[in-house]
């Protein structure tokens, strides 16, 4: 043993330690409460009805709706319906492009559920190209979703409806894209209400 005796409280030595664990604390405290929400301020914003702004000329503007309330934990996301078992209808072409260049092109053409045209095209940015078509395909079912299996293949394409949306999805399609893109591919989906895919 040294034979050191502790410093007492009050003296010097223990002021040196205190201080820095009495400043932490404080800068805790001080970084928890500016995180916390202000329920004043949230409860007046919720419960303040929308109104219409108008501009500098007296016309009025565009009304503004409050923000949807957040859903609680009991509330569960409202599902899609089923999958109707009716043959789809459906011919569209349509191109898309999202912010990050991920970008594709369908050509689709179904009727009474047979397929009589499809041509696919999809580009994953620094990973490659997904390519389908028609030609390389079989069509091997109809009823709920059409499927077309590759001739030469495991690759399978899947198309279906739900609401106003068809689906067009891929299954063990590695073949089919170019580099290391198969991982990246998503399903399209073409609104049918507008045209529009994504």
């Amino acid at each position: 043993m040294s034979g050191r005796v502790p410093a007492a409280a009050g003296t010097p030595a223990a002021a040196r330690y205190a201080f820095p664990v009495v400043l932490c604390g404080l800068l805790g405290s001080l970084f928890f409460a500016a995180c916390a929400p202000l329920p004043q301020q949230a409860e007046a914003e919720a419960s303040a009805p929308a109104t219409p702004r108008s501009s500098d000329k007296g016309e009025p503007q565009e009304r503004t709706s409050p923000a949807k309330p957040r859903m609680t934990a009991r509330e569960k996301p409202k599902r899609p319906g089923p999958i109707p078992a009716r043959a789809i209808n459906v011919a569209t072409t349509c191109s898309f492009r999202d912010e990050t260049g991920y970008s594709g092109a369908l050509t689709l053409r179904v009727e009474e559920a047979q397929v009589r045209e499809f041509v696919a095209e999809v580009a994953i940015p620094k990973r490659g190209v997904c390519r389908f078509n028609l030609k390389a395909f079989r069509q091997t079912q109809a009823l709920p979703t059409v499927e077309l299996s590759h001739t030469r293949d495991a690759c399978k394409v899947r198309v279906w409806e739900q609401g106003e949306r068809l689906t067009v999805a891929f299954d063990t399609c590695r073949k089919m894209c170019s580099g290391d893109a198969w991982p990246y591919l998503w399903p399209i989906l073409n609104d049918r209400r507008d045209g529009s895919c994504a």
